[in-house]
């Protein structure tokens, strides 16, 4: 499956989110798309052109975020479903339940793997 993930940059989504999913099992299984990932070569990745061809898009959204809006609406507009995932305690804007219903809440790092790894062995 081809999961891109999208997210605030108020996060720490280097070492909260794309760490743990880069060194987590789901990373053999799927092509994990993470948009703001360092590489070696300058590769400018954009968001609508991924967002077109993938399966899923994985939203963190612990914070709210302009980007990360902008985003979701392409992901909904070209019929790719949506999961939204978030800390315990955030704040989650009610909007979201327009372009999905599904959302995980996590405790933390292994939490949401294991949350996300089941999510999508149900998703199938």
């Amino acid at each position: 499956m081809k999961i891109y993930v999208s997210h605030s940059k108020e996060l720490d989504y280097l070492d909260g989110l794309y760490r743990p999913l880069r060194e987590s099992q789901l990373n053999t299984e799927h092509e994990i798309i993470l948009p703001h990932e360092v590489h070696k070569e300058a590769i400018k990745v954009v968001s609508r052109d991924i967002l077109r061809t993938c399966d899923l898009c994985i939203a963190e959204v612990s914070y709210p975020a302009t980007g990360l809006g902008i985003e979701l609406g392409w992901a909904d507009a070209f019929g790719c479903p949506i999961v939204c995932i978030y800390k315990s305690g955030s704040k989650v804007s009610g909007s979201l339940k327009v372009i999905t219903e599904d959302f995980i809440e996590y405790a933390g790092r292994e939490d949401m793997i294991e949350k996300i790894g089941i999510y999508l062995s149900t998703e199938k």
